[in-house]
């Protein structure tokens, strides 16, 4: 099949399977007819409110039907969805777009950032406005991201694809017309990308509001779902289920559960392989600039314990030294990646500048081997950026929110060991005059960070953390509580 709009996928399928059901979420069911007319209608809605082609919408809703409605009138209407999340503090929104731009701000009220057109949650367009076909018209970039810096501002990653598919291209183990479960954030990029690609190939798309582990099995058999989005924690509270419970459910309809966005514990991940079987089991390594990744089913997995899989066909990968040299099978080094296609082929940053070696390779800050076989294994974060239940996490937007409370002097964030997420937030204060009143400090973070950024746990020093040259040991912080434990 030939490449489609997005301004038309909605209607392709529409055509083919009209009262089939296109979306559920918490028992409201809407069919592809359904949602075709109804985004029509809201793209039209969208253009009058100044939303032009290649424009950016900023879509603060949470998950739910709204949000793929908002995000599918946004492609009708020719401009690229920019997804946040709706219970990110004003104060991290008013960066987001200010870096942004955009013509029309989705989930928040009238008027917050005039003359920027604003819509609440819950917005309904004039039934006035027909809900006819709209022209085609595709925009260049499909999607724009959100991800916190290592400055602490916030930057985005805008796709370098435009904004069309070809359903008949095979994609993530998604079957067409098959059914995809997705109890992940939406303003995240690995459930946004599984859930918009299992809908563009005709899938019906179930979404939760939150994870939740019991549910999630519930809705698999409900449902008949073929493909789940997962992240390690999620599959950590489902294997801490009762096992009685766990087992109550037919998972029998699934062909695939991916999970991603932070490494797996080998024992749990040969829990699900037994519990499941090995060709159900599939895991991406990759970054949301999309430069490229690698993928392993659960089959492969069981030769190369460990391993999170060779690079896909579109990119290649090596292992570097110190010296900037590539290194033999076996020894570690910092991984990094580069499209086929070419270096800044894949995204563009708005508010940040792309950090590349000599000849267009890139790091997403991991250290790591490959066998002899081209299969990756990961050892060791080299960036700063902290894993919690599959979000990433900068400290430097965290700091930078710490050091505004009132006689801080320096902070820095580490990671620590947590069971359920991975890793827990932990800030190391430089406060002279002691500890901060925490129910005051936890205000202040409220109004400047989402609850996921807000540190777990605080330690007041009276030292300073950072050298003469302004620079964080994050390293040795997180290896002296460590060594303290």
């Amino acid at each position: 099949m030939a490449t489609i709009s997005l301004s038309r996928i909605i209607a392709h399928w529409t055509a083919i399977q009209p009262g089939r059901k296109a979306l559920s979420h918490e028992g409201r069911d809407v069919t592809w007819a359904e949602l075709e007319a109804r985004t029509n209608r809201l793209a039209r809605a969208y253009q009058a409110f100044g939303v032009k082609p290649d424009d950016f919408v900023t879509i603060a809703l949470p998950n739910g039907i709204e949000f793929f409605e908002a995000c599918l009138a946004t492609w009708k209407a020719g401009a690229t969805p920019q997804p946040v999340s709706s219970r990110l503090p004003k104060f991290e929104r008013d960066q987001i777009v200010e870096v942004g731009t955009p013509s029309l701000v989705v989930g928040v009220d009238a008027g917050e950032y005039a003359p920027i057109a604003c819509l609440p949650i819950g917005y309904e367009p004039d039934a006035a406005l027909s809900d006819a076909p709209l022209l085609e018209v595709t925009a260049a970039s499909y999607k724009a991201m959100t991800s916190g810096g290592s400055t602490g501002r916030p930057k985005l990653i805008v796709s370098k694809q435009p904004a069309a598919t070809d359903p008949d291209l095979p994609l993530l183990e998604i079957p067409q017309q098959g059914c995809m479960l997705i109890p992940g954030p939406l303003y995240h990029n690995g459930p946004f990308l599984w859930a918009m690609t299992a809908l563009f190939k005709g899938c019906s798309v179930i979404v939760t509001t939150r994870f939740d582990a019991e549910e999630t099995l519930r809705l698999i058999e409900a449902h008949k779902v073929d493909v789940i989005y997962t992240v390690p924690t999620m599959m950590r509270r489902i294997w801490a289920l009762p096992d009685e419970v766990r087992t109550r459910y037919d998972l029998s309809s699934l062909k695939a559960l991916w999970h991603l966005a932070a490494p797996c514990p080998p024992w749990l991940k040969e829990c699900f392989i037994e519990w499941l079987g090995p060709k159900v089991i599939w895991e991406l390594y990759g970054g949301t600039e999309g430069q490229g990744s690698t993928t392993i089913q659960g089959t492969d997995w069981l030769t190369h314990k460990g391993s999170v899989g060779r690079p896909v066909e579109t990119c290649e990968m090596k292992v570097v030294g110190e010296d900037g040299q590539t290194l033999p099978p076996g020894e570690v080094g910092e991984v990094f990646i580069r499209p086929l296609a070419g270096a800044g082929t894949t995204y563009r940053y708005i508010g940040a500048e792309a950090k590349s070696i000599e000849g267009g390779w890139e790091s997403l800050g991991d250290m790591g081997w490959m066998d002899a076989e081209g299969f990756l294994y990961l050892t060791d974060r080299l960036s700063d950026m902290i894993l919690v239940g599959g979000a990433n996490i900068y400290p430097a937007e965290v700091e930078a929110a710490i050091d505004a409370f009132p006689g801080v002097r320096s902070s820095a964030v580490i990671g620590l060991p947590d069971e359920d997420m991975g890793a827990r937030l932990h800030a190391v204060i430089d406060r002279p005059e002691g500890p901060a009143d925490p129910k005051a400090m936890e205000a202040h973070l409220a109004e400047r960070l989402v609850r996921y950024k807000v540190p777990k746990s605080f330690e007041y020093v009276q030292e300073p953390v950072r050298d003469d040259a302004g620079k964080v040991r994050r390293k040795a912080l997180r290896e002296a509580r460590l060594a303290a434990t």
